[in-house]
């Protein structure tokens, strides 16, 4: 029962698109993550999203349109929904999802992520 300083462990990393577990809430992971430039096209068949915008803003790409998420904004994506993360200047985000969702969603490619590493 520690708290956790957002902007030290965003300090603790400088690549992109490489979650790392910062909490847990009963069956979900908190993850710090930061993006810059645009992620692939993905769903996640069962599980929803939430990305909170700590820093930057995020462009979250549907097929039907764009969400523009601010800083001390988020957005849910719902499962199977399909989306493209993009970042065009660097944006700091915050994950809550459940621990079994797979940064790549349906699609396993080089920037698939299997194992989080904790800080």
């Amino acid at each position: 029962m520690n708290t956790i300083n957002l902007i030290q462990k965003f300090s603790l990393f400088s690549d992109y698109c490489n979650p790392r577990v910062i909490g847990e809430v009963n069956d979900c992971q908190v993850k710090a993550v930061k993006l810059k430039g645009e992620f692939i096209w993905h769903h996640h068949e069962n599980e929803d999203e939430l990305f909170l915008v700590v820093k930057g803003t995020l462009r979250m790409k549907f097929r039907d349109h764009e969400a523009i998420v601010n800083a001390g904004e988020f957005v849910v994506v719902p499962r199977g929904v399909e989306h493209c993360p993009v970042a065009d200047e660097e944006v700091h985000i915050v994950l809550i999802e459940p621990k079994s969702t797979l940064n790549t969603g349906n699609i396993t490619n080089e920037r698939t992520v299997a194992q989080l590493e904790r800080i």
